[in-house]
């Protein structure tokens, strides 16, 4: 009866998984680059996303779906923090703009909680939108002092003695 729904719901799960796995090795670098204000952007979005996945893996399991733990694709070696952002922008353009579009689908199969799952998602997928492009614009003003100074901080709260996140 709901397969449709189902089928989008693991589509979703794919996508969030894959925001996962990408968001982490993000979250890695920026980490290992001194970047603690973008490791830590990067590492709760990736937060966010898992919660995503659960959210639709009780909603596939209510339906009496199987849950599919497959990832939508690998994850992209990205080491440039412009990139990483430009990317991050544009997986969370891309799912927001899908998500709209199965909310219709699910609505058309007459599933209005699945489809108050998509529009859930997509308020959050959008906000996530807006912090990368907000970091974005950081960057292209204040260009590589942008990064400096968050190294900068991190070197400081070492100093003073603050332990490492």
């Amino acid at each position: 009866m709901h397969e449709k729904s189902i089928e989008l719901l693991n589509k979703a799960v794919a996508d969030e998984m894959a925001a996962v796995h990408q968001y982490m090795y993000f979250h890695f670098h920026c980490d290992d680059q001194g970047y603690d204000l973008l490791a830590g952007l990067f590492k709760r979005t990736a937060i966010d996303e898992m919660l995503h996945v659960e959210k639709l893996a009780e909603r596939i399991l209510f339906l009496k779906g199987e849950v599919e733990m497959a990832v939508a694709h690998g994850v992209e070696k990205i080491h440039d923090v412009k990139a990483m952002l430009e990317k991050a922008a544009g997986m969370e353009q891309e799912s927001a703009h899908d998500y709209n579009i199965w909310a219709n689908e699910c609505a058309a199969n007459a599933d209005s909680v699945s489809k108050s799952v998509f529009e859930e998602l997509v308020l959050d997928e959008e906000r996530h939108f807006d912090q990368y492009d907000t970091e974005l614009d950081n960057l292209a003003k204040f260009g590589a002092n942008y990064l400096a100074l968050q190294s900068i901080e991190r070197s400081k709260s070492r100093a003073a003695g603050q332990p490492a996140d």
